[in-house]
């Protein structure tokens, strides 16, 4: 599945306002207020603000920001290491590409920073260069999951659902064991599908990869469920906007998206309050053959990563689980809750 941002944002700041912040004098040997400084420093710069905003909906390589902001490699680096210094970002090897990535708050300034940031929006020409370098990612999973029926043992090799099925069914249950809808993104063959049409008066489940939807079609058909919907097209674009799902469910999708905070941060919005979130997915790994053999785009995410993202996205975590799956990966299992 493909995820395309269509949050509502307002226009980046120009900078952060400080209020009843001093920065100390960088000759008075307070050690202490040289993050401070380095991090309103990096706040300043209108360009740096907008590279965070990207940098909040996934990790970027060097040359993908370059595309984004229409800038060479030099400068680019030079923005990067303002923000480092700033540890308002930091890097980390994925296959044989280094990618940047937005850290976790720190302080309270930070975590403010971050919260204007993620409600503002890039300007036009910046938005769409953005789309072009997510498209390309978006042909590279496609491409992979065009050729997924005759490659699932591969797919096997990373996570096999039935050893996180049972884990995923009881926790969703157990924070919402019925509802009116029911929406999973990017379902695969359409397993966990007969979970929710058994629960649920109405399931949709949103995919891009015709092949893939058509072994859905086939099992939803051979149950005999009537109340199961498949649409095939790019989430959340071909999806109603408005919050009116009981549950949402990601299961092992995110590693394959290529803007996966946005895309966790759309399924929260069209959850009812008092919503679930259900997220199964990779914990981080080095395994970088998964990127070809398997389409990932990411070797999984850091339990903090996803919280962080969750909680920017009004959701609270309910329960979490981990399984530990064969060649040395792990799943982890969550469910959230939106607020009322």
């Amino acid at each position: 599945m493909t995820v395309t941002a269509d949050l509502p944002a307002r226009p980046l700041p120009s900078s952060l306002p400080a209020q009843g912040v001093a920065a100390a004098h960088p000759d008075n040997g307070n050690d202490a207020s040289v993050p401070l400084a380095q991090l309103l420093k990096a706040a300043g710069d209108e360009l740096r603000l907008a590279i965070l905003r990207v940098l909040g909906q996934s990790s970027f390589g060097v040359q993908e920001l370059c595309d984004v902001f229409a800038l060479r490699q030099p400068s680019m680096s030079h923005h990067l290491k303002v923000l480092a210094l700033a540890e308002l970002v930091d890097k980390r090897r994925e296959g044989n590409s280094i990618f940047y990535r937005r850290c976790l708050p720190t302080s309270a300034l930070h975590g403010e920073l971050l919260d204007q940031i993620d409600a503002s929006d890039l300007a036009p020409a910046q938005q769409q260069r953005l789309a072009q370098v997510l498209a390309g990612r978006a042909a590279q999973s496609r491409a992979h999951f065009a050729r997924y029926a005759d490659d699932a043992a591969t797919e096997e090799l990373i996570a096999d659902y039935q050893q996180y099925a049972d884990i995923a069914t009881e926790l969703l249950l157990r924070a919402k064991p019925e509802g009116d809808l029911a929406v999973e993104i990017g379902p695969g063959e359409g397993e966990f599908l007969l979970e929710l049409g058994r629960r649920f008066t109405r399931v949709v489940g949103y995919d891009n990869a015709a092949p893939i939807q058509a072994l859905a079609r086939q099992r939803i058909d051979a149950a005999k469920l009537q109340n199961i919907e498949l649409i095939l097209g790019e989430w959340p674009a071909v999806a109603p906007d408005e919050a009116q799902a009981d549950a949402m469910v990601l299961n092992m999708v995110l590693h394959h998206l290529p803007s996966p905070a946005d895309s966790l941060r759309a399924a929260a919005w069209r959850l009812k309050p008092g919503g679930v979130l259900l997220v199964t997915e990779l914990c981080r790994h080095d395994q970088h053959w998964a990127h070809e053999s398997c389409g990932d785009l990411w070797l999984g995410f850091e339990e903090q990563e996803l919280l962080a993202w969750a909680a920017r996205a009004g959701l609270t975590q309910l329960e979490a689980q981990f399984v530990a799956q064969r060649n040395g990966f792990q799943v982890q299992v969550r469910t959230f809750v939106r607020g009322e």
